[in-house]
């Protein structure tokens, strides 16, 4: 069983920066794929960007050049950059940890709102 625990999160104006942060515990870290999704009001959540333990990343296409996801395996700590915020960033961020479907953990989530 994993525990994650999401912070950083809060209010900013468009064009700000965030930096959210996804603390790890009770399981192997390396062993997981990690990754943030989002939740807007009245809408589905999505894929926001995700890394192997390799390293390798991806990026919904709305946030790409813009945010960026990393993990400190010695910290068992997962973090997304995120710069040049928009309105329409506006939703709860949630970390993920897959390993397969009987393993597969979420965080409370985090709000970030961009408003000016």
């Amino acid at each position: 069983q994993m525990q994650l625990v999401e912070s950083g999160g809060g209010r900013v104006q468009p064009g700000g920066s965030l930096r959210l942060s996804c603390a790890a515990s009770g399981s192997i870290f390396v062993l997981y794929v990690m990754g943030w999704y989002r939740q807007a009001p009245g809408k589905q959540r999505e894929l926001v960007a995700g890394i192997f333990n390799s390293g390798v990343t991806n990026y919904a296409d709305s946030v790409k050049g813009r945010f960026t996801i990393s993990r400190d395996n010695a910290k068992n700590t997962v973090y997304l950059q995120m710069n040049n915020l928009k309105p329409e960033d506006t939703a709860v961020y949630y970390c993920n940890a897959f390993r397969s479907p009987h393993n597969d953990y979420w965080g409370q989530g985090t709000q970030v709102t961009v408003s000016s």
